[in-house]
């Protein structure tokens, strides 16, 4: 599988890896103890099993408009088989746009069922992780936030790139930092 992914500016990079830290730090789950070198702050737009050519042609076209402003909304939490901690960011139609985008590229070019309905638009959920457990319920109940520095009011996505599951190979695909 190939995500697209957006990655943060440098400040709002150092402060959701110093939120990693804290998580990490009163251990609980963070996504400080994944020690990839390709692990990054970043916010999930798609996936889908391959970059076609078509796919790339689009994905270029939304790398052009690079940087984006986005603002954070606060703490968020996701809890169903697995328990997600994460900074919310706001679905304003500049990233709505650029969600929609990228969600068509991929749709266009990958066979039916392949890609994940919660990246949908309309049932996306912008958002950076800042822990994640296989364990449901996890995080629940948690009194993390005041573990956490506050999220900065707003950041910049400026660099598109893809992570290849499979082969662990990261990718930018514009514009480069």
């Amino acid at each position: 599988m190939r995500t697209v992914e957006l990655l943060l500016d440098e400040a709002a990079d150092l402060s959701v890896r110093e939120a990693w830290r804290r998580l990490a730090d009163a251990g609980l789950p963070s996504q400080a103890r994944h020690r990839s070198p390709t692990n990054s702050p970043h916010l999930t737009l798609a996936t889908c099993p391959e970059l076609t050519a078509p796919i790339r042609w689009e994905l270029a076209g939304v790398a052009a408009a690079l940087p984006l402003p986005v603002r954070f909304t606060g703490v968020v939490r996701f809890e169903g088989p697995s328990s997600v901690l994460a900074w919310g960011l706001d679905l304003d139609p500049a990233l709505a746009r650029v969600h929609r985008r990228v969600w068509e590229a991929v749709a266009s070019d990958s066979p039916p069922g392949a890609l994940n309905p919660l990246h949908a638009p309309g049932r996306w959920s912008p958002h950076v992780t800042l822990g994640r457990s296989r364990r449901a319920g996890a995080l629940a109940g948690r009194r993390v936030p005041g573990l956490l520095p506050a999220p900065p009011p707003s950041a910049r996505l400026t660099v598109l790139r893809s992570y290849d599951t499979e082969t662990g190979a990261l990718e930018v695909l514009g514009p480069s930092r």
